[in-house]
């Protein structure tokens, strides 16, 4: 079950197109498929196996069996499968890129960074696979001694997002199999492909059967509900907006399941008059077009102080009218195409709300008129309270622009806001920057820097952004349980 996808650019041979259960490809059980399209054009890329709640539990059923030998596996051998598909990943770079570019529509070059950034949770993984650790220590009144264990938690059922395919779900399989755990995976029926062939490179590395099970659907809902029912579950993990999130936590707490949530953002980006304005400038261009703004760790807010707005809006507009819009596969593109249309059609009316409400529109603000779904980059500046922009998740290429007279303000605007996943700060002060670190309502901060994630460092937010962290160690620890055992004194009488 694979098929060739491609454009008059790049063309991948071999992309798997099938449901994988138990170690093997096969349709759904209906026969059903779902199409798989190129924004950028359109056009049917793939038709994929399109499971059903049944397919759901045969996949759980799979991940269940295969559990006890799993968990028994030698941490070296877990660490080891890890190590090769890391290999094949990158053995496989131009393939992944041109099948995650098709279908997701970002450009080749940005698709081969995600490649290299996802690549390394099955890097870091497999090495934290053979550290996972335990304790031992003699009890406080010196009656006994306490053994803390770690074991995994148990079959994880793991939902992915459409904008980074390949590294939500390196992010989230790479620590449940460097833990133990056997697993279940969604990936999103927008950009199923890169997950799938992901999955194909893993067979290819020696995945022992049901270790890892993968199940694209078009009705994400109908497949959740039986597998988060199924008492044989154990751990939830879900990347995506945050009333989806919630629904899941509502569904997992009658099972009271393990759950990491990274949900939805509103990143705050500071510039502060100290700022250097080169960097602060490249930086934020980083922070909000990376991914054509479709990232959750994408600037949403733009906060900048008095004193350097002008000169900061002149800078960073002059950047962005810079910008070729294209297809992704397309030499020299800086943004490709929104997912839908109604990414185009969120973004189209954030932009007219907030100019209605009195900001200045610099640049941009309008549909691209050609084939596929398209928005122009856009900058808008003095943004007014109450705007629909500063509330909202874009996910889009638009700045918003709203200038700030004090630290305290600033502070102020940066954290009234439901969500706390990441934020960014400008400043050639060490004492602003520790004190924004302590103040900001965030789980990850950026200063003078306008990406944050790294395979090695807790990704994760606070507030409405979500529970958990993935990457790290503390990453592992979410798909451990911990078990405590007392022993007698072993030099009583």
């Amino acid at each position: 079950m694979t098929t060739t996808v491609g454009d008059e650019h790049v063309s991948v041979t071999g992309v798997p197109t099938g449901l994988f259960i138990g170690g093997s490809w096969r349709p759904a059980s209906g026969g059903a498929t779902f199409d798989v399209r190129d924004p950028s054009t359109g056009a049917v890329l793939a038709s994929v196996a399109d499971a059903t709640a049944e397919d759901g539990l045969r996949a759980l059923d799979a991940a269940a069996a295969a559990q006890e030998d799993w968990a028994a596996t030698a941490p070296r051998r877990r660490s080891d499968l890890l190590r090769r598909a890391f290999d094949l990943v990158h053995e496989h770079t131009d393939d992944i890129a041109a099948i995650m570019t098709l279908e997701m529509g970002k450009p080749l070059a940005e698709s081969r960074g995600e490649v290299v950034y996802g690549a390394e949770f099955l890097r870091w993984f497999s090495e934290e696979a053979v550290r996972i650790g335990g304790d031992y220590r003699t009890t406080p009144e010196g009656t006994g001694r306490g053994i803390v264990l770690k074991r995994p938690v148990g079959p994880v059922y793991a939902i992915t997002p459409w904008n980074f395919p390949l590294a939500m779900a390196t992010r989230k399989i790479a620590p449940a199999l460097a833990a133990g755990c056997t697993v279940v995976l969604k990936p999103a029926d927008l950009t199923p492909l890169t997950t799938l062939f992901l999955v194909e490179l893993f067979r290819r590395a020696g995945l022992p059967d049901g270790v890892l099970n993968v199940v694209p659907s078009s009705d994400a809902k109908a497949l959740s509900a039986p597998i988060i029912e199924d008492r044989r579950l154990r751990k939830l993990t879900f990347t995506g907006s945050t009333p989806v999130g919630s629904a899941l936590l509502k569904q997992a707490a009658d099972s009271v399941l393990k759950t990491s949530m990274e949900l939805g953002g509103n990143a705050p980006l500071l510039v502060f008059d100290d700022a250097d304005l080169d960097r602060a400038v490249d930086a934020a261009v980083q922070a909000k077009f990376r991914n054509v703004g479709e990232a959750c760790t994408a600037a949403n807010r733009f906060f900048v102080q008095e004193g350097i707005a002008d000169a900061f809006t002149a800078a960073l507009t002059e950047k962005v009218r810079a910008f070729r819009i294209g297809r992704g596969t397309e030499d020299g593109t800086d943004i490709g195409p929104l997912i839908d249309g109604r990414a185009v059609d969120k973004a189209a009316g954030l932009v007219d709300d907030a100019v209605a409400r009195g900001a200045q529109l610099v640049t941009g603000g309008e549909r691209v008129d050609r084939e596929g779904t398209f928005y122009a980059p856009t900058v808008l500046d003095d943004v007014q309270p109450g705007s629909d922009i500063l509330t909202t998740e874009i996910f889009g290429p638009v700045v918003s622009i709203t200038r700030f007279a004090t630290e305290e303000e600033g502070i102020r605007l940066a954290n009234d806001t439901e969500y706390g996943l990441v934020a960014y700060a400008f400043t050639e002060d060490v004492r602003r920057g520790q004190r924004l670190a302590e103040r900001l309502e965030t789980g990850m901060l950026g200063w003078n820097t306008g990406v944050v994630s790294n395979a090695a460092f807790p990704f994760g937010g606070v507030k409405s952004s979500g529970l958990g962290r993935e990457g790290s160690h503390e990453g592992l620890e979410e798909y451990l349980e911990t078990v405590y055992v007392l022993t007698p004194d072993p030099f009583a009488a």
